[in-house]
């Protein structure tokens, strides 16, 4: 029988006397009373106001090597999250896209919630081994990988409550028995209906709407479409003016490119395809190339040249952009000794990765970001 069925009929059995009446009890001669300590051991649901919260503490450091050791096989090293595994940090402003990312950071509206699932249903084929300690430890560091709070950050009952929750006020409050329950139970009306029928909306995809009347599709013939929309396909004419029109610059820098050759490191293919390899340990967090977007990290296109702490739409943390307003631009140099120790050459940046040690690896991993763009 596993841990959890266990469980499940432990809690049945001590809950089965409180629900009984004194006359089953009397028939059946079975159970007792549960015991006031009995019934503690099993409240232990944490509410959004704190209540049931148990004293003490756990640090953001903490809370990154036990994530390591127990979080990380499903979640990733920084909660990126591994294959189907969910993500826990990210997705911030996806929630109105078509596909939303839902993390603690992005989604979930009360850190109670975060505590009270980790500490009682993870690791996951080991629930319940945490320690009180060792859950705020790991809730802190999901924080810290949500950009929540900064890397010296010590999670207790006594800021709980503190933390702001970017999703909290993203949740109504389900009224469904009241509003539409009402509404829907009502007799349908069978009298007075309409005799014509008529397309008053069309679908958003252009095939789908039958023909109207005389067989023009009522698609086509919306005279309130955009005159530069080519129907046939998702691109626009003025897609393709403003490809053209971001192409010219492109071809522009080609052409400098070629009259000016400039060494450098990715100009050693060797070089270059073993800093593919190096490129695995920064992957989870980084994208480089062609459609790379901001995830944990910073997308790492055109890196070379850019001030520190300036990429579009990605929330640096304040050591790093203070460095970037003081001077600090990404050059082969300043990308090295920064990989060699990113701790040490930026305090208080929130990049976790420990660094790459062997120098060989810093230039072979700036190879392989330079050929794909950065």
């Amino acid at each position: 029988m596993s841990k959890c069925r266990r469980n499940l009929l432990l809690a049945t059995l001590l809950a089965a006397p409180l629900v009984a009446t004194p006359a089953l009890a009397e028939k059946f001669g079975l159970g007792r009373e549960a015991l006031p300590e009995e019934i503690n051991a099993w409240t232990v649901e944490v509410f959004p106001d704190g209540k049931n919260l148990p004293e003490g503490s756990g640090s953001v450091a903490d809370g990154e090597k036990i994530f390591a050791d127990n979080c990380a096989v499903c979640h990733g090293d920084f909660a990126e999250g591994v294959d189907n595994w969910p993500k826990l940090a990210g997705g911030e402003g996806t929630l109105a896209n078509k596909h939303p990312v839902k993390t603690v950071g992005s989604y979930w509206p009360y850190l109670s919630t975060v505590w009270d699932y980790a500490h009682r249903s993870m690791p996951f084929g080991n629930a319940q081994t945490l320690t009180v300690d060792e859950t705020y430890a790991i809730v802190a560091y999901i924080l810290y990988s949500n950009y929540l709070v900064e890397d010296d950050f010590v999670l207790t009952k006594d800021n709980f409550l503190d933390v702001e929750m970017p999703n909290a006020d993203g949740f109504i409050v389900d009224n469904r028995d009241e509003v539409e329950v009402p509404k829907f139970s009502e007799a349908a009306c069978m009298s007075d209906c309409k005799t014509d029928v008529h397309i008053t909306k069309k679908a958003t995809v252009l095939d789908v709407t039958p023909n109207q009347g005389g067989g023009e599709d009522t698609a086509a013939a919306d005279d309130s479409a955009p005159a530069d929309v080519v129907v046939a396909g998702d691109a626009t004419q003025s897609d393709a003016a403003e490809a053209m029109a971001q192409d010219a610059p492109a071809a522009a820098q080609v052409e400098k490119t070629t009259s000016e050759p400039k060494e450098t490191l990715s100009a050693d293919p060797a070089l270059v395809e073993a800093g593919e390899k190096v490129f695995k340990k920064c992957k989870a967090c980084h994208q480089v190339g062609e459609d790379a977007k901001n995830r944990v990290g910073p997308v790492l296109n055109n890196l070379i040249g850019r001030q520190a702490g300036t990429a579009d739409g990605f929330k640096y943390s304040s050591a790093m952009k203070q460095h970037g307003e003081d001077g600090l631009i990404w050059t082969e140099q300043t990308v090295e000794e920064y990989l060699a120790d990113p701790k040490g050459y930026i305090p208080k940046n929130r990049m976790s990765f420990a660094g790459l040690k062997d120098p060989e690896d810093v230039k072979a991993v700036l190879a392989y970001i330079e050929s794909q763009g950065g």
